[in-house]
């Protein structure tokens, strides 16, 4: 049995504690907040996954330093923006060649960075170096944290390490997968999030399942075209995380950015969605990477503009919709640069 440190304690960072521990894990949870740790020890729930209890054997702390410090496995579960600052905090009580998964999913704009590499870089000005896996698939934790049987992807250009995050993961209800494409991973885990509100203001908008379908399938089309011209392997895109998540994350009820979506189709403005989704929406902070990306890689995302132009520059979504529609006619199979 391994001996992990969990840094972020939102509810995917707790539904996989609790698989963890009731696995014969010993996990030690952190959280910037010493609210947030002293709620969590009393009460042993997470308030947004309702019913389930966080075994007696977690042990919760605000101390970066017990988290990180004579562990096997470093579980990174903070939102994406804190990634970074996340790091830089834990670089100093991170050992020298340490396993370290990130469960977070997103690019950090200005950087073009995925996460692993941001961990890498932080690592890298400590002067340590690390053995870094993505996980990364359709996982909503309110579905973990009810043990209902869920697959995921450990991606790593070290295979040994990935080999280890699959065995201290696997178990009768999680299912894990390798993968050494660990950049096509996830990129998918971030620019799924961008197409999952669209979906969602679709269905805001009033559109049917046709209208679901053409989205995702057209948005899992710019990713896979974005991740080949960033030489990724096309086979990650039609696998569980591209496709899988994709789908589960633009048709779920338990997404947040499906949910963020409708209620822009609703007529919400983003920012009083965002209020109301009352948790962090990952697809708004992927846009300005999403934009960059496609831009230095000349490639054709009008899903990506279309979001980005009703999210941060107040279109009308019904006339986007209008727009991308009436767009000129082209074959369905071509590779376009913009």
């Amino acid at each position: 049995m391994a001996d992990i440190g969990v840094l972020g304690a939102g509810t995917w960072g707790m539904a996989l504690t609790r698989m963890l521990s009731l696995t014969g894990h010993d996990v030690t949870v952190w959280s910037a907040l010493p609210q947030e740790i002293e709620e969590f020890s009393r009460t042993r729930r997470q308030p947004n996954l309702p019913g389930m209890i966080i075994p007696d054997e977690v042990i919760f702390t605000s101390d970066i330093r017990q988290a990180c410090e004579s562990k096997d496995l470093l579980l990174f579960v903070v939102p994406s923006v804190f990634v970074r600052s996340t790091a830089a905090e834990a670089a100093p009580f991170i050992p020298e060649g340490q396993l370290i998964a990130d469960a977070a999913k997103g690019i950090e704009s200005g950087t073009l960075m995925t996460l692993t590499q941001v961990i890498s870089d932080e690592l890298e000005k400590a002067g340590k170096t690390a053995r870094l896996v993505a996980l990364s698939g359709p996982t909503h934790a309110e579905e973990v944290a009810k043990d209902l049987p869920t697959t995921i992807v450990a991606a790593s250009h070290d295979e040994d390490a990935a080999l280890m995050v699959q065995r201290i993961f696997m178990n009768d209800v999680m299912r894990v997968y390798t993968n050494d494409d660990i950049t096509g991973v996830e990129l998918c885990g971030a620019m799924k999030n961008i197409i999952a509100l669209a979906s969602g203001a679709a269905l805001g908008l009033g559109y049917g399942d046709n209208t679901k379908a053409a989205l995702i399938t057209r948005g899992m089309h710019e990713i896979t075209c974005l991740g080949i011209a960033m030489g990724c392997d096309s086979r990650t895109f039609s696998g569980l995380a591209g496709i899988g998540d994709l789908i589960v994350t633009a048709t779920s009820n338990h997404s947040r950015n499906n949910r963020c979506g409708h209620l822009i189709g609703q007529g919400l403005s983003p920012e009083d969605a965002i209020r109301e989704v009352g948790m962090v929406v990952e697809g708004i902070n992927a846009i300005p990477a999403a934009l960059e990306l496609k831009d230095k890689y000349g490639i054709d995302m009008p899903l990506v503009d279309a979001i980005d132009a009703v999210v941060n520059h107040g279109a009308d979504p019904k006339q986007t919709v209008h727009h991308l529609m009436t767009r000129a006619p082209r074959s369905e199979l071509e590779y376009r640069r913009s």
